[in-house]
C-alpha cells in the first residue's frame, strides 16, 4: 500500500508540467555543480593538501577548515575551482541579516521592494569581496604546506584567487538560479548535495571499521538503531511548532461586503534559528586550535588547543553554552514580534484575552522565548553528540550535528514546496474546470 502510495506520489509530480521543468532544472544545476566540484585549481597538489585535512580531522575533528570543507563537500580539502562553494554568499547573507536587525536603515530597506533588490545587490557584491578575501588566505594557506605548491609565489596567489573568486560568483549565480527557476532554495540545496555526497563515504568507514574489528556487531546494531532515533528526533523537533490562537472579526470590506469571522493560528517553530547556531559556536570553539596552528611554538596556543580540543569536558561545556546562547541571539534576529503584532492589528485579528499592540508582541514574545530553550537543549544535544559517541566508542562518528540538521531541514523544506506546487496545480484545475462549466453554461443560455 505504501509503495503504492508512493509511486502515485512520483507520478503525480511528474505529470505536472511545470513542477516536472523545475525538477529537471534543479537537477541539472547541481549536475554542473558536481562537475566543478572535481575540477581542480591548477598548481596545487591535491595529494599533500588532502592528507593535511585528513590527520587535522583525525587530530583536531577538523577545525575550523575541517567545517568548511564540510559544507563544500570536500571540495576545499581538493582544491576545486568550486573550493569556496556558496559558503561566501550565506557568510554575506547572515550580516545583511544582522545589518537589518540593528540598522533601522537597512530594515526599512527590507520591507520595501526597491529595497530588498538594493539589498540584494549589496549582498552579491559583499560576496565578491568575501570570496577574493577567502581565495587569497587559502593561497596563502596552500603555500605554507610543505609540498602543496611546485611554484609558490605571487603569481599562484593570484591565479589560485581569479580562480576561486570565479567558482564563487558562479555557484553564487547557479543558486540564484535554482531559486528563481528551480525547486526550493538553491543555497541550501548545494549545501544539501555537497554533505549527502559524503555519506556513502562514511558508511563504508564504519563497515571498515567492523571489518577490523573496532567495532563489534552488537555495538554496530546499536548504533544504527542511534542513527534512526537520532533522524525521527530531528524530523520531529524540526516540524514541531507553538500554534498560537487568533481571532479575524467580522468585518465590512469595500462596496459593503462582509467578511466573514475566522479563526487560525500562527505556527512559531520550535527550533526557529536552524543550524545557525551550532555554526557560530563551532566557528568559536575552533579558534584557539587555529591560533596554535598559525603559531606553533607559542606556548599559551598550544595549551588553549589541548585545552578546547574535541571530546575534552571543557569543550564540552563551552561549545554547550555558545550554542544555547547563539540560539538565543539568532531567533531574536531573525522574528520580530513587534512586526508580527502590528501586521495582526491592521488585519483587525488578535489574540484571545490578550490586547492588541504591545501586549500583543510581549505575549509572542514570552512565547518565543519558553519554546527557544528546549529548542536550544536539543540543538546542543545533536551538535555534540557525534563528539560523544566518538569519545566512548573510540572511533570517528560523524553523524548528527550540523550536517544532519541541515539535511533534514533541507529535505523537508523542499518536499513541502513540492506538495505546495501539486496543490495550487490542482486548485488551478479545479478553477479551470469550474470557468469551462460556467461558460458553457452562459452559451447555452445565449442560445435560447
Amino acid at each position: 500500500m505504501a509503495q503504492n502510495n508512493a509511486a502515485t506520489a512520483v507520478s503525480n509530480v511528474f505529470r505536472t508540467p511545470e513542477l516536472k521543468d523545475k525538477i529537471l532544472f534543479t537537477l541539472l544545476c547541481l549536475v554542473v555543480y558536481r562537475v566543478g566540484a572535481h575540477i581542480t585549481a591548477p598548481g596545487v597538489d591535491v595529494v599533500a593538501l588532502t592528507d593535511f585535512f585528513r590527520n587535522q580531522s583525525q587530530q583536531s575533528g577538523g577545525g575550523l577548515l575541517g567545517l568548511y570543507d564540510l559544507f563544500t563537500g570536500g571540495q576545499l580539502s581538493r582544491a576545486t575551482v568550486f573550493a569556496l562553494g556558496i559558503m561566501p554568499y550565506i557568510s554575506a547573507s547572515i550580516f545583511v541579516q544582522i545589518a537589518g536587525a540593528v540598522v533601522p536603515q537597512v530594515e526599512k530597506m527590507q520591507k520595501d521592494e526597491e529595497g530588498r533588490k538594493r539589498i540584494n545587490q549589496w549582498t552579491r557584491y559583499a560576496t565578491v569581496v568575501l570570496a577574493l578575501v577567502q581565495a587569497w588566505g587559502f593561497a596563502l594557506f596552500t603555500e605554507s604546506l610543505q609540498g602543496a605548491i611546485a611554484n609558490p609565489g605571487m603569481a599562484f596567489r593570484l591565479q589560485m584567487a581569479f580562480f576561486l573568486t570565479t567558482g564563487a560568483i558562479f555557484v553564487m549565480w547557479l543558486g540564484e538560479q535554482i531559486t528563481e527557476r528551480g525547486l526550493g532554495n538553491g543555497a541550501s540545496l548545494l549545501i544539501f548535495f555537497s554533505i549527502v555526497e559524503r555519506v556513502w563515504p562514511g558508511i563504508g568507514t564504519t563497515f571498515r571499521f567492523v571489518n577490523t574489528g573496532a567495532i563489534g556487531p552488537l555495538s554496530l546494531l546499536v548504533l544504527g538503531a542511534l542513527m534512526v532515533a537520532v533522524v525521527a528526533a530531528v524530523v520531529a523537533i524540526t516540524m514541531a511548532s507553538r500554534r498560537i490562537l487568533i481571532q479575524i472579526p467580522q468585518r465590512t470590506m469595500a462596496r459593503g461586503r462582509m467578511r466573514e469571522a475566522a479563526r487560525s493560528f500562527i505556527p512559531l517553530r520550535l527550533n526557529t534559528a536552524g543550524v545557525m547556531p551550532i555554526v557560530f559556536a563551532q566557528s568559536i570553539i575552533v579558534v584557539p586550535g587555529a591560533f596554535a596552528q598559525f603559531f606553533p611554538g607559542h606556548e599559551l596556543a598550544t595549551r588553549l588547543s589541548e585545552l578546547f580540543a574535541p571530546g575534552t569536558v571543557w569543550y564540552i561545556i563551552i561549545e554547550a553554552i555558545l550554542i544555547m546562547f547563539f540560539t538565543y541571539f539568532y531567533t531574536s534576529i531573525i522574528f520580530n514580534p513587534i512586526d508580527l503584532a502590528e501586521n495582526l492589528k491592521k488585519q483587525g485579528g488578535f489574540i484571545p484575552g490578550v490586547k492588541p499592540g504591545a501586549r500583543t508582541a510581549e505575549y509572542i514574545d514570552q512565547v518565543v522565548s519558553r519554546i527557544t530553550l528546549p529548542g536550544a537543549i536539543f540543538l546542543t544535544v545533536i551538535a555534540l553528540l557525534p563528539v560523544i559517541i566518538s569519545r566512548a566508542v573510540n572511533v570517528p562518528f560523524v553523524f548528527g550535528g550540523t550536517s544532519l540538521l541541515i539535511v533534514v531541514g533541507v529535505a523537508l523544506d523542499t518536499l513541502a514546496q513540492v506538495q505546495q506546487h501539486l496543490l495550487l496545480r490542482k486548485y488551478d484545475g479545479f478553477m479551470k474546470k469550474g470557468r469551462l462549466k460556467v461558460r458553457g453554461s452562459q452559451s447555452a443560455a445565449g442560445g435560447f
